[in-house]
């Protein structure tokens, strides 16, 4: 399957000067580190394929995700993607109390 560029604006990051450097080398100075409970809690998670669906929507939340972002449909998979997520969790724990 071929992989679409879903890069907009070109990268000013001189990509052959950073594949020829260590790890060590690499300047991580403005990255903040990530608190232990991110890595407590995160998930590994593998892209699915995608489905081509017709669904209403309120306007004003289409407009929002398209307005944010000109990648909008991606971003709406992500809020979707999170809100099954979250809740999986809460239906699982409901069902075994149930």
């Amino acid at each position: 399957m071929k992989e679409k560029n879903i890069m907009k604006k070109s990268s000013k990051t001189d990509w052959k000067a950073l594949e020829s450097m260590t790890d060590e080398e690499i300047d991580h100075s403005d990255i903040p580190k990530l608190p232990s409970i991110f890595f407590k809690h995160a998930k590994k998670w593998h892209p699915q394929s995608k489905v081509k669906i017709t669904v209403e929507l309120d306007e004003d939340l289409l407009q929002w995700f398209k307005e944010e972002n000109d990648d909008w449909e991606s971003r709406m998979q992500t809020a979707l993607r999170l809100y099954v997520e979250t809740h999986k969790e809460s239906r699982r724990i409901q069902d075994l109390t149930h």
